[in-house]
């Protein structure tokens, strides 16, 4: 096992000797961010091998979290077993941080974000859950500039296991029942199909297309409401980027209103940063802390483009809770 671990720190992530300098016990100091390198990786790495030799975890890490050395190295035990165990081992920040999370899950939340930033890895929240490949959106189901509702072919390698069959059986009823001119059958299943959370689509060939429906918030942003000043252009914005498109959606989480929350991709553009440049959004760094959102939020205050136009523009977040405390 050692061997192995030593292999791989040699072999593919061993640091430089400025890098190993700047950490003991190769543990990344708290002021350390994640980059898109295998530096965090690399130290996680280290770190492993150094405590399989000394039995003794990284003396930096308790500033971080709040279990003691002798927790800290329960999980460093279980993290060295689960790596030896990986097959493939972690290469990339995202797969390192989903070991860590994975082995640790049943530890507090506080030390296992702790140990991630630890050694600059991805926290919990940033990680992508899954993908959705959307069917082309239509311009209605787009309310505002940072919300949107889509729709995933039933047919989808993810969806297509988890359609109920009562949706499967109402679709053949309501094809037989368009074909025999029994609209209003056909309505009623439709409706019920609907209430399961999906909807019967036309596709561009005419032929129908069983879809799950989606609610999306888009992650990182916060656009005007529609009946602030600049809610509408921005709208308008989203409306632009993706009618009639396939979109790629990075999911990450759930919101407290059943919305999915993620990154929108749309023919290689990444749809928030378009947002953010044009000033049709503010960077909603209550629950995104990811750099370029904040640069790209800058850079159109200073280009004074879109929403910062206005020399004090009102805080979405704010405009809702003066409206909630009915002022």
């Amino acid at each position: 096992m050692g061997n192995a671990l030593r292999f791989l720190y040699r072999n593919c992530c061993e640091p430089t000797t400025q890098e190993s300098n700047q950490y003991q016990y190769g543990g990344v100091p708290p002021t350390a961010t994640a980059t898109t390198t295998t530096g965090g990786v690399s130290a996680l790495v280290h770190d492993l091998n150094q405590y399989q030799i000394t039995s003794q975890v990284p003396e930096g890490l308790s500033e971080l979290v709040v279990s003691s050395k002798k927790a800290q190295a329960n999980w460093y035990t279980k993290l060295l077993q689960t790596w030896k165990e990986a097959k493939p081992a972690p290469k990339t920040p995202e797969q390192a941080s989903k070991l860590v999370i994975q082995t640790l899950k049943h530890h507090q939340k506080a030390d296992v974000e702790g140990l991630l930033k630890y050694y600059g890895l991805p926290l919990p929240h940033s990680l992508v859950k899954f993908e959705l490949h959307t069917l082309p959106v239509d311009a209605k189901d787009i309310p505002d500039g940072d919300t949107l509702t889509v729709y995933v072919s039933a047919k989808d390698r993810r969806e297509a296991p988890n359609v109920p069959k009562a949706v499967h059986v109402a679709v053949s009823q309501r094809t037989k029942a368009r074909a025999s001119k029994n609209y209003q059958k056909a309505d009623v299943l439709h409706k019920n199909i609907i209430d399961a959370g999906y909807r019967v689509i036309t596709g561009s060939n005419n032929k129908d297309i069983l879809a799950k429906k989606y609610r999306i918030r888009l992650s990182g942003i916060d656009c005007p409401e529609s009946k602030m000043p600049y809610g509408q252009e921005a709208k308008q914005e989203l409306i632009k980027l993706v009618q009639g498109k396939c979109l790629l959606i990075n999911v990450y989480t759930e919101d407290r209103y059943g919305r999915l929350v993620g990154d929108i991709h749309c023919n290689g553009k990444f749809i928030q940063e378009i947002m953010l440049k044009k000033g049709c959004a503010w960077h909603y760094a209550a629950y995104d802390k990811r750099p370029e959102l904040i640069k790209w939020e800058n850079a159109a205050r200073v280009k004074r483009v879109g929403l910062w136009a206005s020399p004090n523009p009102e805080k979405p977040w704010e405009w809702r809770k003066n409206k909630h405390d009915g002022n």
